[in-house]
């Protein structure tokens, strides 16, 4: 791991755009950059891979891994389970690269209690609505599904604007604007750890 810079922990409501976001920045620097790869029990999406976008597993494994205490953190989101292990923090920090991890707001809580001391980024989208759009136009989970994961954007919203959960916020209404923040953050360029910078949009209506 890049000793100079901490971990990079993103977090956001699901369909926010995190993984573009991150697809983006190994693609640009594929030596600076290592994705801790999570656990989860989820069926793979097309196109996905094990080992490269989740180690998918089944729920007995993971529970097992859980009593053996493998999990840096580990949450259960929409029925399924998804954890960031020890050993693939590991594997990143062997490479000699900044270890960037993609978890949910439980498994924010959870990491802020290790010795890892990351930077942390929530991923904003600009409202309920929008992020409502990019849900149901990825055609991948129910309405049941989608209503959930609504419910869980919800939860992450009240939760990120507790004073003191993020280092920075990323409003992703324009992918390549935020994009441009993203990348100075994660290359170190914007040096604010520390600064509650706020929620950009008043979502009282939304929630």
């Amino acid at each position: 791991m890049n000793m100079t810079l901490p971990p990079l922990v993103i977090f956001g409501p699901s369909g926010v755009g995190k993984g573009t976001l991150i697809n983006r920045l190994m693609r640009e620097f594929p030596d600076a950059f290592g994705f801790s790869v999570s656990h989860t029990t989820r069926a793979p999406r097309p196109g996905e891979r094990d080992g490269k976008e989740y180690h998918f597993t089944t729920p007995d494994n993971f529970k097992n891994l859980i009593s053996d205490r493998a999990f840096i953190e580990h949450a259960q989101f929409s029925g399924n389970f998804y954890g960031t292990s020890f050993q693939a923090v590991k594997d990143v920090a062997a490479t000699g690269k900044r270890c960037i991890l993609d978890i949910d707001a439980q498994g924010v809580q959870q990491v802020k209690q290790t010795p890892l001391q990351p930077v942390v980024v929530f991923i904003s989208p600009p409202s309920i609505t929008a992020l409502s759009q990019r849900l149901r136009g990825r055609a991948t989970d129910s309405e049941e599904a989608i209503q959930r994961r609504l419910a869980t954007a919800r939860r992450e919203i009240e939760y990120a604007r507790q004073p003191g959960i993020f280092d920075y916020v990323i409003v992703n209404d324009d992918l390549d604007r935020a994009y441009h923040k993203f990348k100075s953050i994660a290359n170190g360029e914007m040096d604010a750890r520390g600064d509650q910078m706020p929620l950009l949009h008043d979502w009282n209506h939304d929630l």
